[in-house]
């Protein structure tokens, strides 16, 4: 018998042991509660009756965003057949009509509806799910293409080394997830290049997000004076890697010794104002900063966690591994959901298509967390990918109806599959599977045409 069905029985009785308490449905309950129907309406544009409301369209947008073919003529063609089998008249399958209507849908709505669910997994994310009961917010930045339209090139210029009409616009994305819940919490997009497109130039945009006693938690990108400074202005404490241009000035003879490679050491304020701040913050800075310097595991980390007994060297190193988990978070919002590749062909629907997947994701995010709470196990141990999955498969079957019966099952169907605990995992970034081996596209595609044209396409190598 395999270890995970000996478990299966014992779990199942705890999962229905807690759905028999009035408040099971602590997460799940966040999608019904009147909170969350107020805030739909609240941020519904004004509409007349048409073929695809805003909710309808919002809801069809989401089934692309969750499913592996995300075309428009797909979500059309459901929609359709849901007409037929329901006894409605026939509708057209053009597509014309729901691209429209997703033009139509306001940014601001999808924006404040995924950040809203995100924070209300937040909100509820009971304290055992915290590190030492104390909200650990993770941040990290991804890039994100889309199609090559002029539109998009003007607002998400390609990389400066490409060469023009041979890449494609890409922009960034900066997010901040929860480590507990593993909700998304807010996110900043912009270019990837010029002033203010970088990481921490997002970041700052939403800094607001975070609360006093959060901790945040990223890699070397973060680790500046600055923006330590302004987090313990916050009342927010920050664990970040030493970023490298600072590890070979580090001496751990200096400053308060705390232990082997581990010492506090006061930062003056640099000297010349960076281009992004104004005076006005500059001279608001503090002029020092005490921070930790511990090396551990291979890393150095920088912490305003001064009390080292209280938060040794060693819970630090076991503490920042947990950083990985938004590169996760980030995969599964990339690879999982397939934001990867964007498919919109402006900007104003590109940044209104991310917005969506990240809803989406934050949607998934609420049955996991249901499901752990049910299952007395910690959401981060459940697999993304299976609940997607599930969900994909109760949505085809839901139009028919359901108990709470069925609704408690599919929550222990989805605590069912766990991911495995793979500690200092590491795998090489190679692919065993070869491409087809077109060359790659060295010009422009209209003088590729007319070169096939004339000269015909080229000869194989052996």
């Amino acid at each position: 018998m395999h270890p995970s069905q000996s478990i299966l029985p014992h779990q199942q009785k705890r999962t229905h042991h807690h759905i028999a308490r009035s408040d099971s449905y602590t997460f799940f309950n966040l999608l019904t509660a009147p909170g969350f129907l107020e805030k739909v309406e609240s941020l519904m544009p004004e509409h007349r009756e048409r073929k695809f409301p805003p909710t309808e369209t919002l809801s069809m947008f989401l089934t692309q965003a969750m499913n592996e073919d995300s075309s428009c003529q797909k979500v059309v063609n459901d929609a359709a057949m849901k007409r037929l089998q329901g006894g409605l008249p026939l509708c057209s399958t053009n597509t014309g009509s729901y691209c429209q209507a997703r033009q139509r849908l306001p940014l601001e709505m999808i924006r404040s509806l995924a950040c809203y669910t995100g924070n209300a997994i937040s909100a509820v994310t009971p304290d055992a799910w915290h590190w030492r009961n104390r909200p650990v917010r993770l941040v990290d930045g991804a890039i994100v293409s889309m199609p090559d339209t002029e539109e998009n090139q003007a607002v998400y210029p390609q990389s400066g080394a490409q060469k023009p009409g041979l890449g494609f616009p890409i922009c960034r994305m900066v997010g901040i997830t929860c480590l507990g819940g593993g909700a998304l919490l807010d996110a900043a997009i912009g270019p990837c290049r010029g002033k203010g497109s970088d990481e921490q130039s997002l970041l700052r945009n939403i800094l607001g997000t975070l609360n006093p006693g959060d901790i945040i938690m990223g890699d070397a990108f973060y680790a500046t004076y600055f923006l330590i400074c302004e987090l313990q202005e916050r009342g927010i404490d920050g664990v970040f890697e030493q970023h490298g241009s600072r590890k070979r000035s580090i001496d751990f003879r200096r400053g308060q010794r705390l232990g082997k490679q581990d010492h506090l050491i006061t930062l003056q304020k640099p000297q010349i104002k960076p281009d992004w701040m104004t005076q006005e913050a500059y001279d608001r800075a503090a002029a020092t900063l005490i921070v930790r310097e511990s090396r551990t595991g291979g890393k150095t980390l920088v912490t305003t966690l001064l009390d080292s007994k209280s938060v040794s060297k060693t819970d630090l190193k076991i503490f920042y591994r947990d950083r990985w988990h938004i590169e996760l978070d980030l995969r599964h919002i990339k690879t999982t959901l397939g934001m990867d590749v964007l498919s919109c062909r402006t900007p104003e629907m590109v940044e209104k298509e991310i917005w969506v997947y990240l809803l989406a994701y934050n949607l998934i995010r609420v049955l996991m967390a249901q499901s752990a709470l049910l299952a007395d196990i910690l959401p981060r141990q459940l697999s993304f990918k299976h609940t997607l999955q599930l969900w994909i498969t109760w949505l085809a079957f839901a139009g028919y109806g359901y108990d709470d019966n069925q609704l408690s099952e599919m929550f222990s169907l989805i605590a069912q599959q766990q991911v495995g605990k793979r500690p200092g995992r590491i795998e090489p970034r190679a692919v065993k599977r070869r491409p087809k081996p077109f060359p790659l596209l060295s010009r422009t595609r209209s003088e590729a045409r007319e070169d096939i044209r004339k000269n015909g396409h080229p000869k194989k190598s052996k």
